[in-house]
């Protein structure tokens, strides 16, 4: 964790010490459950919790001084800084940190696969640097600070994910981490409840795109037309990716097995073979954007092809287990209409036994809900899959869309209750069973309850 003076924490933050006086601090803390002795506690403040009413707390507990919006009784010796936003001196004491370095900072946004990509090009990096990644799904307004908080001086590189709810989310977060270089996966359908469009779905992205220096590069999606349109917005160089639309970093002859995906690789009159354990032509995607980010750091294909074949999934993620007599497909983590189209082709290509889809609602689409729901019901008929259970109320979309495309084997379950009670009886040994749904349904809370 970072280090400051108190002199330091003032000049970032243009907070007023009101009391106390000079001292260090050995790391920033939101949380007063977790906070250390010798840190500074940032008082946050939101809907449902109010920091500054556990700053008497955190003072038992070895705080050695307090940020605050408010005023605190706390120990008169005690340094106390107050500013306007505790929120906003959280970033500012980040993007004071992050200016202690001069390491490339690759930020990665898109609807989909922002962690996949992430975790991927961290992977490839390891084999050259001392990489510094977001950990879990720290992407917002909070998450993004304290990875950047974490940068020491012996990391030679970060890899950053940008999520964003709303315009003018992601440039926020770029001013915070001003990222030398930036990737976008793609642009779809998720959050069209927010954002009312894939228009402004793909300017909310591109607001990364726009921050990137001419010195630095973005790395683009050629196969969604959204993300290859955001070349024009480029004040840098651009290097493009895809499986379909010519691109710099072209990805062809893809082999899916149980064991993950390979595919040859071509860039720059060079071809070689890339094997990653992960599933579903989608990771494929996600892996040409780390190896395009790779090239224009430097590394080598034969370093990339290796860091690929360590990559190691976040949870729930297109992640292969065997339950019982059953092969699970566990990628319960999120949905989205393309994700999901995504996850079925991988089930039906995947085919030893019979082929199973359980698949929950997907949130945030807004006036797309009904159609985009109904359309997933028609794909998995279209691809035969050969028994298809629905949870949640726009799971019964999917259902619907299934049977009125011909699929008579279709179970629409208002929760998982009533799935497992379907899944109990409709299963046979060798199955193999995919379950997807937004990450408010929980759908992985099946799985352990299957072989029941």
């Amino acid at each position: 964790m970072a280090k400051f003076t108190l002199n330091e924490i003032c000049l970032a933050t243009g907070g007023q010490l009101v009391a106390g006086s000079d001292c260090n601090f050995s790391g920033i803390c939101t949380d007063s459950r977790k906070i250390k002795s010798g840190q500074l506690f940032i008082a946050l403040m939101g809907e449902n919790f109010d920091g500054h009413q556990f700053t008497s707390a955190v003072v038992q507990q070895g705080a050695a001084g307090v940020l605050v919006s408010q005023n605190v009784v706390v120990p008169d010796s005690l340094p106390v800084i107050k500013c306007d936003d505790t929120l906003k001196a959280l970033q500012d004491i980040a993007a004071y940190h992050r200016q202690r370095f001069t390491l490339p900072v690759i930020a990665i946004t898109g609807s989909n696969g922002k962690t996949t990509t992430k975790d991927m090009l961290a992977a490839i990096l390891s084999k050259q640097f001392k990489v510094l990644k977001t950990q879990a799904n720290f992407n917002n307004e909070i998450g993004l600070p304290f990875t950047l908080l974490s940068l020491q001086p012996e990391h030679e590189v970060a890899v950053v994910e940008m999520g964003m709810r709303g315009l003018g989310q992601i440039t926020a977060l770029t001013r915070i981490a001003r990222p030398t270089a930036g990737i976008v996966t793609t642009v779809g359908e998720t959050h069209m409840e927010l954002l009312g469009s894939r228009e402004n779905i793909a300017k909310a992205k591109a607001e990364l795109v726009e921050a990137i220096d001419p010195q630095g590069f973005v790395v683009l999606n050629a196969d969604n037309p959204y993300v290859a349109a955001m070349a024009s917005k480029a004040r840098c160089a651009v290097i493009t990716f895809g499986l379909r639309a010519a691109s710099d970093v072209q990805g062809k002859n893809v082999r899916s097995s149980v064991d993950g995906v390979s595919f040859d690789c071509t860039y720059d009159g060079r071809c070689f073979a890339v094997h990653i354990p992960a599933l579903g032509e989608h990771n494929v995607m996600n892996a040409l954007a780390a190896l395009a980010a790779g090239f224009k750091l430097g590394m080598n294909e034969k370093d990339m092809v290796v860091g690929l074949k360590q990559f190691a999934p976040s949870g729930m993620r297109m992640a292969i287990e065997k339950v019982g007599p059953y092969q699970i497909i566990n990628d319960a983590y999120n949905a989205s209409p393309a994700s999901m189209v995504s996850a079925l082709q991988t089930l039906v290509c995947l085919r030893s036994g019979r082929t199973v889809a359980v698949l929950g609602d997907m949130f945030e689409l807004g006036e797309l809900a009904e159609q985009a729901h109904g359309d997933i019901g028609k794909t998995a008929a279209q691809l035969g899959v050969d028994l298809i259970v629905t949870v949640g109320k726009l799971g019964q979309l999917i259902a619907d869309g299934a049977q009125l495309h011909g699929h008579k084997a279709v179970f629409a379950c208002q929760n998982q209750a009533e799935a497992l009670l379907v899944l109990h009886e409709k299963l046979v040994s060798g199955d193999v069973i995919l379950i997807k749904g937004s990450r408010g349904m929980k759908m992985e809370q099946l799985i352990p309850q299957l072989v029941k």
